[in-house]
């Protein structure tokens, strides 16, 4: 099956993607060559492994550059940690339990400013308690990555189910007016390769950023193919010249310094001009601040966005989908196309910001859209809104039971 390029990426439905570049400044991490040696990614061309979802985000992670993990245990991201305990010390990074998941994102923050990359792993109760903390890292422009693996909710729900019901709250879970990034993977693959484009724009755009994969995707064990070393890109943060003082608020990512080497920068959640000194009164700072933090995610959109497309513009009936609902509609749209109904789709591998213009292309030619989705309807409305139209909701909750092939499929055919 084709896919159609989307914002500049091209994407072929029946392989993973890939990163592609080189490393940039291994030497950034302090670490051994004999911790490299450590690492899964390889030096020849297609080495593959067997691996859960969750064991091919840890993976990822510690190819990407991590070195800090604090987490506490909940289902069904326990593996990541509990992986993470075995690997960091490996390659000289550094495993924390803590005691609840405030403490948890605390240190990572604390982490960031104290040069690693940091991430921490958690479920829908966890990532809530989160919250707050999240807030402080964009309101400081701080470095990480949280995995928030879902389960059914609200409140502990179903542990052991999955669902797709912290869409929103991955975007406006925290206070005030900011710009946010998560990434959705659908297999074990994507696992791997979008923990690392998470770090990368971590680091780039200096800002939290969420990977928000599902209890199905966590667990689903499958082929990883790894990258060479050469084909692997990883992505460090600007660091500040000597003399440099301005390390907030720039549109073009202001570079980050690192406790205790000398710069005597403050580091507040409080409104704060460029170089950290706190301004609570009056409009123009806060503004100004404000702008910018949103205008370094807007402004790269096209860098962000990332989708997968099939048949846009010449379709019948589209689709859009996210995380394991999308492999329900790879086989539909066979199923359905093999009986003569043209079916195009957009999958977000990018949620947040929204891929507005690769559904936007889908809606042009389609007579009819379905969103499924493993909550009540969180894209669907995001979907009306960029379309400006109706759409057919395709919605499952509690007991874990997947969206499958043939219900797509019947919706498929009543609305060709």
């Amino acid at each position: 099956m084709s896919a159609a390029g989307v914002d500049g990426r091209m994407h072929e439905t029946t392989s993973p993607s890939f990163l592609s570049a080189r490393i940039d400044s291994l030497t950034y991490q302090g670490l051994e060559n004999a911790a490299y040696r450590t690492l899964r990614i390889t030096e020849s061309v297609n080495a593959a492994r067997f691996w859960s979802g969750n064991e091919a985000c840890v993976e990822g992670a510690l190819s990407a550059g991590c070195r800090f993990f604090a987490g506490y245990p909940i289902t069904p991201a326990n593996e990541i940690s509990e992986h993470l305990s075995e690997r960091l010390p490996e390659v000289g990074g550094t495993f924390m339990q803590m005691e609840d998941e405030l403490a948890s994102i605390g240190a990572v923050m604390g982490a960031s400013w104290g040069g690693r990359k940091a991430m921490t792993a958690t479920s829908g109760p966890g990532f809530s308690l989160m919250q707050e903390t999240i807030g402080w890292g964009f309101m400081t422009e701080t470095p990480c990555v949280v995995v928030d693996v879902q389960r059914a909710g609200p409140g502990t729900g179903q542990a052991t189910k999955s669902a797709q019901g912290d869409v929103m709250q991955a975007r406006w879970g925290t206070h005030g007016d900011y710009a946010a990034i998560a990434l959705s993977p659908n297999s074990a693959q994507e696992m791997f390769d979008l923990t690392v484009r998470a770090f990368n724009l971590s680091e780039r755009y200096r800002t939290p950023v969420v990977l928000l994969a599902d209890e199905t995707i966590a667990h689903v064990r499958e082929r990883v193919n790894l990258p060479t070393m050469e084909d692997l890109e990883v992505v460090n943060r600007k660091r500040p010249n000597p003399g440099d003082t301005r390390f907030f608020g720039s549109e073009g990512v202001a570079p980050m310094p690192v406790v205790g080497e000398g710069f005597n920068v403050a580091v507040t959640a409080s409104t704060h001009d460029e170089i950290g000194m706190r301004f609570t009164q009056g409009a123009p700072v806060h503004r100004r601040m404000i702008e910018a933090l949103n205008a370094k995610i807007y402004n790269h959109t096209q860098d962000l966005v990332e989708a997968e497309g099939h048949n846009m513009g010449n379709c019948d009936v589209g689709i859009v989908s996210f995380g394991c609902t999308s492999r329900s509609v790879y086989e539909a749209t066979e199923r359905a196309e093999a009986a003569g109904v043209r079916v195009g789709y957009v999958r977000l591998k990018t949620i947040w910001p929204f891929p507005e213009d690769p559904v936007s292309r889908l809606a042009e030619g389609a007579k009819s859209i379905i969103v499924p989705e493993m909550n009540l309807g969180q894209i669907s409305g995001e979907v009306e809104r960029v379309t400006g139209r109706r759409v057919t909701k395709l919605n499952k909750i509690g007991g874990g039971e997947l969206i499958t092939p043939e219900d797509i499929l019947e919706l498929i055919m009543r609305a060709k």
